[in-house]
C-alpha cells in the first residue's frame, strides 16, 4: 500500500462543482465520480468526513441581497445543503459504502443529529459521514462548517473540493496572467484577503493548524494524489 499522508480527512464540497456542466441542480454523473474517488480512499483505509455545501440549489447570500431576510435565506441555504447530502448518500450507498448522513438541524425522519461523539464513532468503523445544513445557525458558511467539524473530529486535514485548480491572486477565468500558489500561509490568505475559505474559517483553521488544500475536484483521481501528499492544488498552511 502507499504511504498515505493524511489518514483522516474532511472534504468540503462545495455546492457548485455538483451542478457538473449545468447551470443548476445535481448532475448524477457527477455524484457518481465523487462516489468512485471516495471508494479509492476507502480502500487506503481512510477515514473520510464530507461538509457539502448548497450553492447549487440555494444561496442564501445571493437572496438576502435581493431583499430577503438573511436568517431566513441562510436556513433556506441549510436545507439545499440536506438535499445534496441525500443525493451523495445515495450515491456512495450505491457504491457499497457505509454512511451516515447528520444534520446540524434536527430531522430524524431523514437524518442523524449531529452528535460529535457518535460522529467519531461512525467514522473509527469505517462508515463516511457527511454533515449538512451547516452549523445550524445563519450568518456563518459551510466553510466555517468544514472547519469546525474538522477540528472536533480530529481531522488532519480540509480538502477543499472546487472548480478550479488552486488559489490565485486574480481570477483565472477573467485574467489569463493570473499567478497561481502553491502555498500560502494563513496570514497570507486574511492580509490579501484571497478567495479560499471566509475569514471565520481561515482563523480557525490557524488557531488549530489545521492545514488547508484547495484543488479541482473535476479532475479525476486528485483527491486520491492529494491524500498520497502529491503536490496537487494550493495549499495553505501555518
Amino acid at each position: 500500500m502507499r504511504n498515505v499522508q493524511y489518514k483522516r480527512i474532511l472534504l468540503k464540497i462545495s455546492g457548485e462543482v455538483l451542478t457538473g456542466e449545468r447551470d443548476y441542480g445535481i448532475d448524477p454523473e457527477v455524484m457518481h465520480t465523487i462516489a468512485e474517488e471516495i471508494q479509492e480512499l476507502k480502500d487506503l483505509r481512510v477515514d473520510v468526513a464530507i461538509v457539502i455545501g448548497g450553492g447549487n440549489i440555494f444561496r442564501g447570500v445571493a437572496a438576502s441581497s435581493q431583499g430577503m431576510d438573511r436568517a431566513s435565506a441562510d436556513y433556506m441555504g441549510m436545507l439545499a445543503t440536506v438535499m445534496n447530502g441525500l443525493a451523495l448518500q445515495d450515491a456512495l450507498e450505491k457504491m457499497g459504502i457505509q454512511t451516515r448522513l447528520q444534520t446540524a438541524i434536527e430531522m430524524r425522519a431523514i437524518a442523524e443529529p449531529y452528535i460529535r461523539r457518535r460522529a467519531i464513532r461512525h467514522i473509527e468503523k469505517g462508515r463516511v459521514v457527511i454533515f449538512a445544513a451547516g452549523t445550524g445557525n445563519p450568518y456563518f458558511t459551510t466553510d466555517t462548517t468544514a472547519s469546525l467539524r474538522a477540528m472536533e473530529i480530529g481531522a488532519d486535514v480540509i480538502l477543499k473540493a472546487t472548480k478550479v485548480d488552486g488559489v490565485y491572486d486574480a481570477d483565472p477565468l477573467l485574467h489569463e496572467n493570473a499567478r497561481k500558489f502553491a502555498e500560502l500561509t494563513y496570514l497570507d490568505v486574511l492580509k490579501n484577503r484571497l478567495k479560499v475559505m471566509d475569514a471565520t474559517a481561515i482563523s480557525l483553521c490557524m488557531d488549530h493548524q489545521i492545514p488547508i488544500i484547495v484543488f479541482n475536484l473535476r479532475e479525476r483521481g486528485n483527491i486520491k494524489r492529494v491524500v498520497l501528499g502529491e503536490p496537487v492544488g494550493t495549499k495553505v498552511r501555518g
